[in-house]
């Protein structure tokens, strides 16, 4: 479960803590809704991708340097440190034998099911934002 929300919490408190700053908003192209999905956008790329911003958004900045810096380092390396505790852990444990009671990991239903819950892990987790930067720009511009 920790790997799974690392990187989402990672981006999501680092956005967050930049959204108090007051030097951030110095940074922005354009205020509210807009704004808030400039830096989100920022601080999401910093984590998942290459570190791009929205053209306009002055990431320029020493507080901004240091913290996508850090969200990049935590959203990247903290689930693959939690990916190899659980292979370690896996590795060290005994096998037993199946029973009535052991999940197949080789059907369909096994995959429907992770797919479903990768899915739902997803958008649960940037919800919240989405709903706080982009969509409440598109309601706000109707």
């Amino acid at each position: 479960m920790l790997v799974c929300l690392a990187t989402p919490i990672v981006i999501l408190v680092g956005s967050g803590i930049a959204a108090i700053v007051p030097s951030v908003a110095e940074s922005l192209n354009n205020s509210g809704a807009h704004g808030f999905s400039e830096m989100l956008y920022a601080y999401s790329s910093g984590g998942g991708n290459n570190g791009s911003a929205f053209a306009g958004f002055n990431a320029n900045t020493p507080f901004l340097n240091v913290s996508i810096g850090l969200v990049m380092l935590f959203a990247r390396f903290l689930p693959i440190i939690g990916t190899l505790a659980i292979a370690g852990s896996l590795a060290q444990k005994k096998k037993i034998a199946v029973t009535a009671g052991t999940l197949s990991t080789t059907n369909a239903m096994f995959v429907f099911l992770l797919i479903v819950i990768v899915l739902l892990i997803g958008a649960l987790s940037f919800f919240p934002a989405l709903a706080l930067g982009p969509i409440a720009e598109f309601f706000q511009n109707r």
